[in-house]
């Protein structure tokens, strides 16, 4: 079963500067920031959505979101560690839920108090289980899936794929039920498109309180959803 690592950073919310990028004009709240600016992805709409098909190169650690030979989205992504894998294989996109939250891992909460733990672990009586926020999940298999998170560069999850928060969402409107999704250890891109992409640097970014991570309020957060036509299409998605 893969859920996320309870005790690292999962989320790529940087709760530290979301108060900042509230009141920026332009800016998106929970980007992760880096020297050279926010974390960003282009992501081109599909021309006709039946023909999108996910590709995932778990050597690369690269997500590519393919319409025919036009690369519609680009972007890094966090896979599974040894003890628990990624599955390999094909596979297709069997739900999606945009306020997922996690049914092994997460929070015991208890007025004001909340410790982090598995669902199966109360600390004592009087607490209730709110499980890590998997925000734009995507199922591919019976507990498996995409869904946002920070994006190390090592293996890092418990077999699901995080996506930055940056791209998760422009990923989630690309897909559908019954969306092709190939997973294997290299894919023909790695050598192409995939071989300049920048990488988040954020992963290192503290998390948010839990008092936010358990509320309502960290689903609807501002973050980067736009896509651009599928007209304005001329070359793979640059990322910055």
């Amino acid at each position: 079963m893969n859920f996320p690592d309870s005790f690292s950073r999962v989320f790529t919310s940087n709760w530290a500067r979301l108060g900042v990028l509230l009141l920026s004009v332009g800016l998106l709240a929970g980007c992760a920031g880096t020297s050279s600016g926010p974390y960003h992805v282009d992501a081109y709409a599909a021309t006709v959505p039946g023909k999108v098909e996910v590709l995932v190169s778990l050597n690369a650690k690269m997500v590519y979101v393919m319409e025919d030979d036009k690369a519609l989205l680009v972007t890094p992504c966090s896979i599974g560690t040894p003890d628990h894998p990624t599955p390999t294989g094909h596979f297709k996109v069997l739900a999606k839920d945009p306020t997922k939250r996690s049914s092994e891992y997460g929070f015991w909460v208890n007025g004001t108090n909340a410790v982090s733990g598995a669902s199966g672990a109360s600390p004592g009586p009087g607490y209730t289980y709110v499980g890590y926020p998997m925000a734009n999940y995507v199922e591919f298999a019976p507990g498996y899936g995409f869904h946002e998170g920070y994006v190390w560069p090592v293996p890092r999850s418990h077999g699901c794929l995080r996506i930055h928060q940056n791209a998760i969402r422009k990923f989630y409107q690309l897909v559908m039920i019954g969306t092709p999704v190939y997973i294997a250890q290299t894919q023909p891109e790695d050598a192409t498109i995939g071989a300049n992409v920048a990488h988040p640097t954020d992963y290192k970014d503290p998390d948010p309180p839990a008092s936010f991570l358990i509320s309502p309020d960290f689903f609807k957060q501002p973050w980067d959803d736009q896509l651009i036509p599928a007209t304005t299409q001329a070359t793979p998605p640059p990322q910055t």
